[in-house]
């Protein structure tokens, strides 16, 4: 893998572990990572971007990989440890690309930041937990039974957590197709086609874990509580990426950040699922993020 790793210290003392790669002189484009995840976690789909001339930056989110946690963040949280990593790094404006559980942190950006960030793209992402949308219709039995917990709080939540630690932190290349099997539809699994790419996704799941739980303790807290940001106030361009054949964030999700960002354009594939619309529309994501930074 081609990159630079380095951990920042941030105002506020904490550490955040970076990975960047590309060209210094190319625009900047920001990934963030779903829920569990770390720096490593799309890595691959930037390493096949560098062709574009793009300069990418990746972070492990407070509490993932080697980052320090940021105790009772929202999902808002992450745009000041975005701003400071940029400042550090001598960067200026920015796409932001969020995948699944990275998707509302993309989103804050482009609420939240929008003299900085020039677009935001949801690839697979989740919408705001809501009256009258139902958050869990066709999501796998596991990712219910999560949900539900989730929701109860309390002693239940924390099992759920810790149940989920348990199970993911010990992926490796040889047992991540069965460890994540309950998430992955047929087109997901698919597109683990190699044991290149399967070691990148149980590389992403581990180093999440490296330091404990807590990244995603808060990350589902964030997901599940008030994001901190009105998404149907942003006014940069923001693109949804989804299909139909995704088991962990299902369709009705992308269809619900369609109608409440008034920005959004839909990319909306029925054939594909929660890994496979990053892999089979790679080149076409590139397109859009060098179009919000106005490059032809």
């Amino acid at each position: 893998m081609t990159g630079t790793t380095q951990l920042l210290t941030l105002r506020d003392g904490r550490e955040l572990e970076v990975l960047t790669m590309g060209d210094p002189a190319g625009q900047t484009v920001v990934f963030q990572h779903g829920t569990p995840g770390s720096i490593y976690m799309l890595a691959g789909h930037a390493e096949a971007m560098l062709e574009r001339g793009f300069f990418f930056i990746l972070t492990s989110r407070a509490g993932y990989g080697l980052s320090s946690r940021n105790e009772g963040r929202q999902v808002a949280s992450v745009v000041s440890d975005i701003n400071e990593v940029l400042d550090q790094l001598g960067r200026a404006d920015y796409v932001t690309v969020g995948w699944s559980g990275g998707g509302p942190h993309a989103l804050a950006c482009a609420a939240l930041d929008a003299g900085r960030c020039r677009g935001a793209l949801s690839v697979a992402g989740v919408a705001p937990v809501g009256d009258g949308f139902d958050w869990t219709d066709g999501m796998s039995e596991e990712n219910k039974r999560e949900f539900a917990d989730f929701v109860a709080g309390g002693e239940a939540f924390e099992k759920s957590i810790i149940d989920g630690y348990e199970q993911l932190a010990p992926t490796t290349t040889e047992n991540c197709l069965e460890v994540w099997g309950p998430w992955l539809s047929e087109v997901d699994a698919a597109s683990l086609s190699t044991p290149e790419k399967i070691a990148a996704f149980a590389l992403g799941t581990s180093h999440a874990f490296v330091k404990g739980y807590w990244g995603y303790y808060d990350d589902n807290v964030g997901t599940f509580g008030d994001w901190g940001f009105d998404p149907s106030a942003i006014t940069v361009p923001v693109g949804v990426w989804y299909g139909d054949n995704d088991l962990m964030v299902p369709v009705q999700h992308g269809d619900q950040l369609v109608s409440i960002v008034p920005t959004a354009v839909s990319h909306h594939y029925p054939a594909e699922g929660h890994l496979s619309i990053f892999s089979e529309f790679r080149s076409e994501i590139a397109d859009e993020i060098a179009a919000f930074h106005g490059v032809n």
